[in-house]
């Protein structure tokens, strides 16, 4: 699974590289999208406020946007490219502040949410927006997992997850970057 994970401006406390490698891969495990490429990107909110404003036409900053390669005119070139999630670390701190949650489940969650739209779900009805937030939520809980392929009981055997990853979901709509 070809993942480019890039942390601008960082390290950034509270925000582990490697923890979230972890997340992010346990995530595509789930959707069975390991021969996916899939770029990841921490930033801050001036460069997510270039891309919002660029892409949008939205002249604020935001929490997370995701560029699905296979959509628009030339989507059917994509191949194995899913596309970009870019989070704003800046916007994810206040939100996590606010939450009182660590900053580290708020980028989860981001990252979690901006693959869904990746596969080209959006949540502009009502129905879309429960679907949406109820794999967000299926996608932080696989992550939040100390390992997502083995877990240690309490008496310290290994054993393998029963649950099998549920295919995507996608759906036909085509909408602009979220």
């Amino acid at each position: 699974m070809p993942i480019a994970f890039t942390i601008e401006k960082g390290p950034h406390e509270g925000l582990a590289r490697a923890e979230l490698l972890r997340r992010v891969r346990a995530m595509i495990r789930l959707l069975q999208l390991d021969k996916a490429e899939v770029s990841f990107v921490l930033t801050d909110d001036e460069h997510i406020h270039q891309l919002n404003k660029i892409y949008r036409h939205k002249d604020r900053p935001t929490d997370v946007l995701a560029f699905a390669m296979h959509e628009g005119e030339f989507g059917a070139l994509a191949g194995h490219m899913l596309g970009d999630v870019i989070v704003s670390v800046d916007t994810a701190r206040k939100q996590a502040q606010f939450r009182r949650r660590p900053v580290l489940d708020e980028v989860t969650m981001l990252l979690a949410h901006g693959l869904p739209h990746l596969l080209g779900w959006d949540h502009q009805t009502d129905a879309e927006d429960r679907r949406m937030w109820a794999e967000t939520t299926r996608l932080c809980a696989v992550a939040a997992q100390p390992s997502s392929r083995s877990v240690v009981s309490k008496g310290g055997a290994k054993r393998g997850l029963s649950r099998k990853p549920s295919p995507p979901r996608t759906t036909s709509r085509r909408k602009k970057p979220q």
